[in-house]
């Protein structure tokens, strides 16, 4: 067997140049990337000022909140079809309207009633809907009556309901002469 005899000063520079060789950091590989064509490009000279976009940014608005629950309330205006006093026929049918304003806060909706208070009914239903309506809005208020078969004076009077069953606003009426 052949036996090589090294120095130990080269001996000691191999060790050091494999340490120091394992020490020190390796640079990554380089990605490759293909090459690719180059894009024509343009530089325009202007002295005109590029306009900057701005769009606004919305902000809220603040809208007035009333405390505590709305206030339900009703006004007559006026009678649209049908004075008062006018002259019927026995048993006709009459077609009675009347312009009102809901003066309250609260929207009329299906759950608001125009109800029968007094007077004769007229065969009219004795609760109705009362007509969808804003606050602050005017409507008109529809109902479908049957005069009597007997001569007189009639009236009969009817009244504005919010949901809770509490009565509200101008009561309104319709007073006829049957001949």
């Amino acid at each position: 067997m052949l036996r090589i005899r090294r120095s130990p000063s080269l001996l000691i520079a191999q060790l050091a140049f494999l340490f120091l060789g394992a020490c020190t950091p390796q640079t990554p590989p380089t990605p490759f990337r293909p090459p690719t064509q180059p894009q024509p490009t343009s530089i325009l000279a202007t002295t005109t000022p590029i306009p900057v976009l701005y769009t606004p940014v919305p902000t809220a608005t603040p809208t007035a909140t009333l405390a505590g629950p709305c206030l339900n309330d009703l006004d007559f205006l006026q009678d649209v079809t049908v004075p008062d006093n006018t002259i019927v026929s026995f048993g006709s049918t009459i077609d009675k309207q009347w312009l009102v304003q809901n003066s309250g806060t609260c929207n009329w909706d299906s759950t608001y009633r125009l109800k029968w208070i007094g007077g004769d009914p007229f065969g009219a239903v004795q609760e109705q809907i009362l007509y969808p309506a804003r606050a602050g809005t005017q409507t008109t208020l529809h109902v479908i009556f049957v005069a009597p078969v007997v001569e007189g004076t009639y009236e009969s009077s009817w009244q504005a309901f919010g949901p809770d069953g509490t009565a509200f606003g101008d009561p309104i009426y319709m007073k006829v002469i049957v001949q």
